[in-house]
């Protein structure tokens, strides 16, 4: 098949340039493997004979490499016509170029580059020099002084003062006529008439809401209704009911108290000065009386475990000394006045009834009190609060049957349960404290607890003193007291009130259960 001359040419010269690359690299390739051969020793002799370097590669080719890649003999084309498989057909040749085509992929007429031009380049066009950035518009451009965005206004020139207004002018502008303000006044004047008519015909017929004229009925003063029964005693007790002030260091407490002689000894609880009587040099105790008359107070004695305290103050005269009565005749139901200053508000009454009796209340010591005791307490529903404590609770023909002690509270005020210590169990131990300073106390030396079961219900015995009046008496631990001097025991304090009411030195019975039996025993209470 007869070849292209031209492809023949570029043939031969793509084989030179192979045959050179492929000869270049196997000498290359045996060199490197001679000079890296781990056989090799430096006192081998090395050979002399000279390298093979690159092969050059250049237009011309021999006359070998023409004879093998060349063109045929005879043949000019591209392809051998004999050869075809249609001899003797015309060959394809190539034709110009399109002029479009040639004028937007073409050289250019004044270029002699070998590759094709940029589509985008501009050649031979002088480029236009770029606007001056807009710092508006462009967040990179830097920072200069231009010309102000908007030019500001002249200001204008002043105008000629006009002429003068007028009433008129004010009040209703230049464009009212005066025909109008005729009108106007008119309509005034109408409107105002009919006002004058109405108010007038207004205020006679509806009455003044002031007048002073009118006067107030008042009472006759010689119609004066018989005082009531608390009324009576308020004004018989309240002159005998003091307030005591107490203060210690920077804390202080207030509480009540009663006269009981007139040499000025007065009776209250234990509670009240317990914290003066606990820290004297640091202290001070003032009693108040009815005309607000201030007195400094010495503490006589106290008793923590009844929760009775006497104190007494000096060079006061005309003393009002209060009623002492009866408290074992009290009967529940029976009315009763309660005074003293609860929450420090001095000379305060309230009333109510006995609402039960022999009430065992247990007193527990606290960070202002000693007091421990157990209380045997008349039950009332007359108001005690914070303050009352130490007061007298009186009948209604003004003796005192009790010292207001406690309140039962619930979120800090009275709930119509308030308890006192019966007067028949103060008096004594107020007496021995004035002649004597102390009391002695009834024990038989035990500790007990309550009990309530299927079985028995009492204060059962948790440890016994040896030698004690109940140890001598036989009483063991585990025994359940249910009888003590005639008294029926349910609980452990009911026990203490028991006990502390009986008198030293003076057997008592009482009754015991042990093992599912009873037995009953009698025993000598003793002195503490």
């Amino acid at each position: 098949m007869p070849r292209c001359g031209r492809c023949a040419v570029v043939g031969a010269d793509y084989a030179a340039i192979v045959v050179g690359s492929v000869v270049g690299a196997a000498v290359a390739a045996r060199a490197t493997r001679r000079n890296s051969d781990p056989g090799d020793r430096h006192d081998q002799p090395r050979s002399t004979a000279p390298q093979a370097g690159p092969i050059a590669l250049t237009g011309v080719t021999s006359p070998t490499e023409a004879s093998v890649f060349g063109r045929p003999e005879g043949v000019s084309g591209s392809f051998d016509e004999s050869k075809t498989p249609f001899p003797g057909k015309p060959q394809p040749t190539i034709a110009a170029p399109d002029p479009v085509l040639a004028e937007a992929f073409g050289r250019p007429a004044d270029s002699d580059e070998t590759l094709q031009r940029d589509p985008d380049a501009r050649y031979g066009v002088d480029d236009e020099p770029d606007a001056d950035p807009d710092p508006w518009r462009d967040p990179d451009s830097p920072a200069s002084l231009t010309a102000p965005a908007l030019n500001s206004a002249r200001r204008a020139e002043p105008t000629v003062p006009g002429p003068k207004l007028g009433v008129k002018d004010v009040l209703f502008g230049r464009g009212i006529a005066w025909s109008a303000l005729v009108t106007l006044a008119v309509l005034a004047l109408a409107i105002g008439l009919l006002g004058g008519l109405m108010g007038r015909w207004t205020a006679e017929v509806v009455a003044p809401l002031n007048s002073d004229t009118v006067e107030l009925a008042t009472g006759d003063a010689n119609d004066q209704r018989p005082a009531g029964a608390i009324t009576k005693v308020a004004d018989a007790v309240g002159k005998s009911v003091v307030s005591i002030d107490v203060r210690s260091g920077s804390t202080g407490g207030t509480g009540s108290g009663f006269v009981i002689a007139k040499e000025g000894y007065i009776l209250t609880n234990n509670h009240v000065i317990s914290m003066a009587a606990n820290d004297p040099g640091n202290s001070r105790i003032e009693v108040v009386f009815f005309d607000r008359t201030r007195v400094p107070a010495r503490i006589v004695g106290r008793d923590p475990k009844n929760d009775v305290a006497v104190v007494k103050v000096d060079d006061v005269n005309n003393l009002t000394v209060a009623k002492i009565g009866n408290s074992d005749d009290l009967q529940i139901g029976q009315e009763v006045i309660a005074f003293g200053s609860p929450l420090g508000l001095e000379r305060t009454v309230t009333s109510g009834i006995v609402s039960a009796l022999h009430r065992p209340v247990a007193l527990r010591p606290d960070e202002t009190s000693d007091t421990d005791a157990v209380l045997d307490a008349i039950q009332t529903d007359a108001a005690i609060n914070p303050g009352n404590s130490g007061g007298p609770l009186v009948d209604d023909a003004g003796a005192v049957i009790g010292i207001n002690t406690a309140g039962r509270t619930a979120g800090g005020g009275s709930i119509g349960l308030g308890f006192a210590i019966p007067i028949d169990q103060a008096i004594p131990i107020a007496q021995i404290l004035i002649a004597h300073g102390k009391v002695q106390h009834a024990q038989v030396g035990i500790n007990a607890r309550d009990v309530r079961n299927t079985k028995v219900l009492g204060a059962q015995v948790v440890n016994v003193v040896q030698g004690g009046p109940a140890d001598a008496a036989g009483v063991r631990e585990g025994d359940v007291i249910t009888s003590f001097n005639g008294k029926q025991i349910e609980g452990a304090d009911e026990l203490t009130v028991a006990v502390r009411t009986s008198q030293i030195g003076k057997s008592v019975p009482f009754v015991y259960w042990r093992g599912g039996r009873t037995f009953n025993g009698s025993m000598t209470p003793a002195s503490d």
